[in-house]
């Protein structure tokens, strides 16, 4: 690239895209920081339903429900499982998407199975791939709220309680720490009883429910589904903006190196152009005093 005027319209074009990658790892930035702070609002809620749920279980251990495992303890059961699938609206996120959909294919078996996507990215791969999905449940990945999930929540129990499926299973991505981010999927129902029990926390209080604790079970428990889902749609919220954060600051790294070797490059063709000026210059002057001495 010796043309200086291609040199430099290549630097503009390199400082304005820097200018965009910064803008939106701030963005990213301000977003994250919010989720998080909703997050943890919403994080003692959630806590206490769990809580009420162990309470049922230590004062009715032999309590049935829909939404445990059978008490024979198995695990293979009729019908479809569900899977929920958390990507983001939008790429420019590193390899978040890369890492869900990883974790997506790693799960479809040869068990029927229905699959219910939230963020567009995960409907353009299934598109793609011909792969089915429900189309009423298509619900976008950005800013979650707890109204959005409740909709999702009572439409996926809904098909659980009617029986059309049989275990939901949720696929999103787990922000271990502000470093390390994982895509997991983890089992929202049914539920097994060992993961409301504990024999160090059994006492010998017991309760009174109303008007059973069947239907107070069955309460919180579509309460406690909605508040995961929403935890988890708030992770992988952060981790895709945590994602889109390292991928801007990488391109800025990467846009700050390419302009250190255009500045280098344009300074050697501006040197060699004021060379060749001089060399000009200086020939013409030694060819007219030639022609002088004529």
């Amino acid at each position: 690239m010796s043309d200086i005027r291609e040199i430099r319209s290549r630097m503009k074009s390199v400082a304005d895209t820097e200018k965009i990658t910064k803008a939106m790892y701030m963005i990213s930035s301000s977003k994250m920081r919010r989720a998080r702070a909703e997050l943890e609002r919403t994080r003692p809620h959630f806590d206490a339903l769990n809580n009420e749920i162990k309470r049922i279980f230590r004062s009715k251990p032999g309590i049935k429900s829909p939404y445990m495992y059978p008490a024979d303890g198995s695990h293979d059961l009729p019908g479809a499982y569900a899977y929920i699938v958390v990507t983001s609206d939008k790429g420019l996120a590193g390899f978040y998407n890369h890492a869900v959909i990883k974790e997506f294919e790693s799960q479809m078996t040869d068990h029927e199975s229905r699959y219910f996507m939230v963020g567009d990215y995960g409907c353009k791969y299934c598109d793609a791939r011909s792969i089915e999905y429900d189309e009423k449940f298509r619900y976008s990945a950005d800013n979650p709220t707890m109204r959005r999930t409740r909709e999702m929540a009572e439409y996926i129990l809904s098909e659980y309680d009617e029986g059309r499926i049989s275990k939901i299973f949720l696929i999103y991505t787990d922000m271990e720490n502000s470093i390390v981010q994982k895509a997991k999927t983890v089992r929202l129902l049914p539920f097994h009883r060992m993961d409301f029990t504990d024999e160090k926390d059994r006492t010998n209080v017991t309760f009174d429910f109303f008007p059973s604790a069947e239907s107070v079970l069955e309460n919180i428990v579509r309460s406690y589904v909605a508040e995961y889902l929403y935890s988890a749609l708030v992770d992988s919220y952060c981790c895709e903006q945590s994602a889109r954060m390292n991928a801007m600051d990488e391109a800025d790294r990467n846009a700050n190196e390419l302009m250190t070797a255009l500045n280098l490059e344009y300074n050697h063709a501006r040197q060699s152009r004021i060379t060749r000026e001089i060399t000009e210059i200086s020939a013409g002057a030694r060819a007219l005093k030639k022609k002088k001495k004529k």
